[in-house]
């Protein structure tokens, strides 16, 4: 059922989607405290708090473009993107060593994936939803040509690593809060967040260049600006400074547009250990 209302909402135009989005933004921000209170708190800790009538409409368009992303036509969705700075994608590709793409909950971060895939092949990162009526949905969705799903399990690491260590490419969304065990606590936005460590595990044991990427969401529905940046500092130190430096270059790519950050996702889960409160400030 749920997958045959996205195929029926698909065929309608983006711009309308988006439309219908920002009000659905507004409906859900009024009916629901805890989301309420949620994105509130943290545009202020970001200090983008006088964004957020922007951010509530952004946040419903990004629900109702997921539709348009994952069920149209593979050729409609790709002409909504225009590539920016892909040579810098482009010349990460060329070495022999892989490519690690990185991509915060930044605008269409959906379209990221298909967009890549569209030019090399790519190997993304991916976690179950809980929901079991989700799963048939996300999973024919996401099986786009060129891009090959790893589940987040032991068994999708060593995909991953398989893959940049043959020179391919693979994605990670860097933000997304990882299992026990699977990470550690450092700031994020000047509050300790438990943060994956696996991308700096995955360049240090291949040696393969990350790239920074994400999709802005241009105002009409007018479609998407993927911008693609060089991640340029050195992952040193401790894994928990390793997880700092990627987090500051995330909180760089999401002041480029910050108005269009995931910002009611449950980034701060659980709470930390005292002896780790403020690691890597």
């Amino acid at each position: 059922m749920l997958l045959r209302l996205f195929q029926f909402l698909s065929v309608l135009p983006l711009p309308l989607l988006h439309a219908v989005g920002a009000a659905a933004g507004w409906v859900v921000y009024a009916a629901s405290p805890t989301y309420r209170r949620r994105m509130r708190d943290n545009l202020q800790r970001a200090g983008y708090l006088n964004l957020l009538p922007i951010a509530i409409a952004e946040a419903g368009k990004s629900v109702l473009e997921l539709p348009f992303i994952w069920c149209a036509r593979p050729q409609r969705v790709l002409r909504s993107a225009t590539l920016h700075d892909w040579e810098v994608a482009q010349e990460a590709l060329d070495g022999s060593k892989g490519t690690i793409f990185l991509t915060p909950h930044l605008g269409c971060f959906e379209i990221i994936a298909q967009a890549i895939a569209s030019r090399t092949p790519l190997t993304a990162l991916y976690r179950p939803p809980r929901k079991a009526v989700l799963r048939p949905l996300l999973e024919q969705a996401r099986a786009r040509e060129g891009l090959s799903l790893a589940p987040a399990n032991l068994a999708g690491v060593r995909t991953l690593l398989k893959t940049l260590r043959s020179g391919g490419a693979i994605g990670l969304l860097p933000d997304q809060v990882p299992g026990a065990g699977e990470g550690v606590w450092t700031d994020f936005f000047d509050r300790p967040a438990y943060t994956m460590t696996l991308p700096a595990k995955l360049q240090q044991m291949s040696g393969a260049p990350l790239v920074l990427c994400y999709a802005e969401r241009l105002p009409h529905g007018r479609g998407f600006a993927l911008r693609f940046v060089r991640f340029e500092q050195s992952l040193n130190g401790t894994p928990e400074q390793q997880a700092r430096t990627i987090n500051a270059a995330m909180e760089a790519l999401i002041a480029r547009c910050p108005a269009q950050y995931f910002w009611s996702y449950n980034r701060y889960k659980g709470k930390p250990p005292v002896r780790a409160s403020g690691v890597g400030a």
